[in-house]
């Protein structure tokens, strides 16, 4: 699931047929400027996770990543370490006609259950909830289809050893061609869709959002979000099958006291997807289908007559009840791995229902459904889906102040657009005056030694058609990533990723390589309206997918002169791996700790030793906003040495990130801990707009 947010505005000419989007939520206004900190006597240092939950109580430690505004920092004089403040059935006939109670659609949408607040006692947000329950089937998505690849691998390579087909029997006799059949079937036997086999899980875990269906809007999920696949609407309860169109609530509810006075079965969403040829679609109004006869598997043409029962039967008692009914809407996408995306578009109601010979002649059961007035704009028009995409061309960029900020140096062009200043100015630190220069990967100083590389993997290819492979064992038995559709896609943060160095002999582009293989994403540098510069991605970008490496110059901690410094982000990927001073500990920490680099002892110091320094020297990733809620997260990289006081510092996506999106990652500061020069603690307020906002940055 995914949302079209609001970012600094683009003139429609640069789309093609764009809507437009929702103008920036009421908190975001131009006085709230994220200011970044001068560089502080006490080096905060990075979380464990981006999308790790929320400080329950100030102190939690951070990153140490600083980056600089217009604006200077607003210093508060304080003491040096103080701590911060039941129905029966229905039986009527497809003719007749029930008076329509008024109902309405707030109170009954949630059930008792506050829209934003949260019902659980966790105290987070519905929004961030929903984010998580999506992180979590991602991460049991992507395990499911590791699984099936190394089962499908592991299948082939059985054929391959016994020669294809197993030519003959016991007794030498050849066998039948109908046993050879049978023989190569059940070697190539799929198992269960890894999708399917991520809701199993979720529901096993109790781990479903909404296992209650409900009437209505749901907590955290806005009209315009988008989900891409059904599976992610199952595991958040908002369309609870993962095959049929209509969702309804069974006879078990007609018993809750909330219910009383509704007749059941009682629809709660529909989803239109094209299945159906008799649909028709008129964004505020819909002509829909009732389900059953139709050929699933074939050409989606009426086969067989509709029966007034389940999903058709609940559509007609939600007409006669007069509830308020989700509509979701599916629309073709190279992007999803279903083929579709699905937007919500917001609840409707069934106003009118016929029974009518359909375009094949069979029986179909039709309900007209119109949309409740009081919503959000529609994101789609019709089933033909048409969204905002990205900008055919760079030249044509309004407000364009910056062909490329890379140089040529990046797989794709980094534009960097400005349509807040008048006139337009580029970022004052790609001015040659500034002494800015662009570099994709990090620049080691002659006095800091690397360890030298490591003994790489003997596999031919790709690593993932070794069993055996030495680095896949270095990340406990499976390798970090997953290549499905040819993209690299990370299973799940980890303490620390072992990737193919220069001394494995596999391929280059071996999926072990993943976050090796540069930008594989349209990006822009833009001017925010009320945050400085940030970056946005032009494409989607799915869960797990590498975004790029935090680069600058490698430094030690202790050589930094307590100057400005606005671009550091410190190598604490040990001390994170260890717990210390608060953070969180990632799965893996315990295994790998004892494998690393000999120097990694138990006794080390708490702070960071190594930073990178990207004040002079960097790349795109310095211009990256902060959020509380970000959708990107920071996984420590390990390919030629085992030392993670060097590791590479890189950045992945969280979430699905759609097209217009702004990137953000959690630059995790302890509260209280950035000191200016004078020794007076620096207090900075958050305005990143996020539901779950700490309110402050430091």
């Amino acid at each position: 699931m995914a949302k079209v947010d609001s970012v600094a505005p683009v003139p429609s000419p640069t789309f093609m047929d764009a809507t437009p989007l929702n103008p920036l939520p009421p908190l975001v206004v131009e006085e709230l400027v994220l200011r970044r900190s001068a560089r502080c006597l006490n080096r905060p240092t990075r979380p464990s996770y981006a999308d790790q939950e929320p400080p329950k109580k100030p102190g939690g430690r951070g990153r140490g990543k600083r980056k600089r505004d217009e604006e200077k920092p607003e210093l508060v004089v304080a003491q040096q370490g103080a701590k911060s403040p039941g129905r029966k059935v229905s039986k009527v006939e497809a003719g007749e006609r029930k008076p329509m109670p008024v109902i309405a659609a707030v109170p009954v949408s949630c059930a008792g259950v506050a829209a934003e607040d949260d019902a659980t006692g966790t105290g987070k947000s519905a929004k961030l909830r929903v984010k998580e329950t999506l992180r979590a089937f991602n991460s049991h998505y992507l395990h499911f289809v590791q699984e099936e690849q190394k089962r499908a691998q592991a299948a082939l390579q059985e054929i391959e050893a016994k020669g294809g087909l197993k030519r003959q029997t016991k007794g030498g006799k050849k066998k039948s061609s109908k046993q050879e059949a049978e023989a190569e079937e059940k070697e190539k036997r799929p198992s269960k869709r890894p999708d399917l086999k991520a809701i199993t899980k979720m529901q096993e875990m109790n781990a479903v959002l909404y296992p209650e269906k409900r009437i209505g809007h749901l907590p955290g999920i806005d009209v315009g979000d988008q989900f891409y696949s059904r599976a992610e609407m199952v595991v958040l309860g908002i369309h609870s099958h993962w095959l049929n169109g209509i969702d309804y609530m069974g006879m078990k509810y007609q018993a809750k006291k909330e219910y009383e006075k509704l007749t059941f079965p009682l629809a709660t969403c529909i989803v239109m997807s094209g299945i159906y040829e008799d649909d028709l679609d008129k964004a505020d109004e819909i002509i829909y289908t009732g389900q059953g006869g139709n050929d699933l598997l074939g050409n989606h043409r009426q086969i067989g007559s509709q029966q007034l029962k389940r999903g058709n039967l609940a559509l007609k008692n939600s007409r006669d009840n007069g509830n308020p009914i989700r509509v979701i809407r599916g629309h073709l996408s190279k992007n999803s791995y279903t083929g579709k995306i699905y937007t919500y578009d917001g609840i409707y109601k069934v106003v009118d229902d016929w029974v009518q010979n359909g375009v094949q002649g069979h029986v179909v059961f039709k309900f007209k459904l119109k949309r409740l007035e009081g919503q959000p704009s529609l994101t789609t028009s019709e089933v033909r889906f048409t969204r905002a995409e990205a900008p055919t061309t760079i030249s044509e960029l309004p407000g364009l102040v910056c062909d490329d900020i890379s140089g040529g140096q990046e797989n794709i062009p980094i534009p960097a657009t400005n349509l807040v200043d008048d006139p337009p100015v580029p970022p004052s630190d790609l001015e040659v005056s500034q002494g800015f220069t662009y570099l994709k990967s990090l620049k080691i100083p002659k006095d800091i030694k690397i360890p030298s590389s490591i003994i790489g993997c003997d596999c031919e290819g790709d690593c993932a058609t070794n069993k055996n492979c030495s680095c896949a064992q270095r990340n406990g038995s499976d390798l970090p990533y997953v290549s499905y559709k040819n993209i690299g896609r990370l299973v799940e943060p980890k303490a620390v990723v072992f990737e193919c160095g220069a001394n494995c002999s596999c391929d280059h582009d071996c999926v072990n390589r993943t976050s090796q293989q540069g930008l594989q994403y349209r990006l822009e540098v833009f001017k925010t309206a009320s945050k400085g510069w940030g970056v946005r991605t032009w494409d989607t970008i799915l869960p797990g997918a590498p975004i790029c490496e935090y680069t600058g110059v490698l430094r030690r901690t202790e050589d930094l002169d307590g100057s400005q410094n606005n671009y550091c982000f410190d190598i604490d990927c040990l001390q994170t791996m260890k717990g210390l001073d608060g953070r969180e500990k990632r799965a893996g920490s315990e295994m790998h700790l004892p494998n690393l680099h000999p120097e990694n002892d138990s006794d080390g110091p708490p702070a960071p030793e190594y930073c990178i320094d990207a004040s002079s020297i960097g790349n795109f990733a310095r211009f990256i906003n902060h959020s509380c809620q970000p959708n990107l997260f920071v996984q420590c990289v390990l390919s030629s040495h085992n030392d993670v006081k060097l590791a590479k510092v890189t950045l992945f996506a969280a979430d699905t990130i759609l097209p217009l999106q702004e990137l953000s990652y959690d630059y995790g500061y302890r509260l209280d801990s950035v000191v200016g020069p004078d020794g007076k603690i620096v207090k900075l307020p958050c305005h990143c707009g996020a539901p779950d906002c700490r309110k402050r940055l430091y």
